[in-house]
This record gives C-alpha cells, sequence and structure tokens, in this order.
C-alpha cells in the first residue's frame, strides 16, 4: 500500500499570495478605468500605495 500525506486544513492559507492576488486585482480594475493602452507608473504606484522611487518619507 502506497502512503499518501494528508491535504492540508482549509484553514491554512498562503497570505503572501493573498496580498498579490488582492494587488493583481486592484491592477486590473485600474487598468479597465484607463484610457489609453497603458497604466502609467505614477498610476501604478497609487494603486499599489507605494512611493515612486527618490520620494522617500512622503513629505506632503
Amino acid at each position: 500500500m502506497r502512503c499518501v500525506a494528508g491535504l492540508r486544513s482549509a484553514t491554512v492559507q498562503d497570505h503572501v499570495a493573498l496580498v498579490e492576488i488582492e494587488l493583481c486585482g486592484e491592477l486590473m480594475i485600474a487598468a479597465s478605468a484607463a484610457d489609453g493602452e497603458r497604466l502609467s507608473a505614477d498610476l501604478i504606484d497609487e494603486v499599489l500605495k507605494v512611493e515612486p522611487e527618490g520620494r522617500v518619507g512622503g513629505g506632503g
């Protein structure tokens, strides 16, 4: 008889993967609402809630 590892419980989640999926969804929503073929780097930063390179400290 062959031993097979049991399946993980349904409550086990990969939190990093869930965050990445959420961010991808936010980018898809922004892309579908945007004019033009591409999102600007500034809009991507805004959607992902990150500071653009060179702007550290958010002095605003």
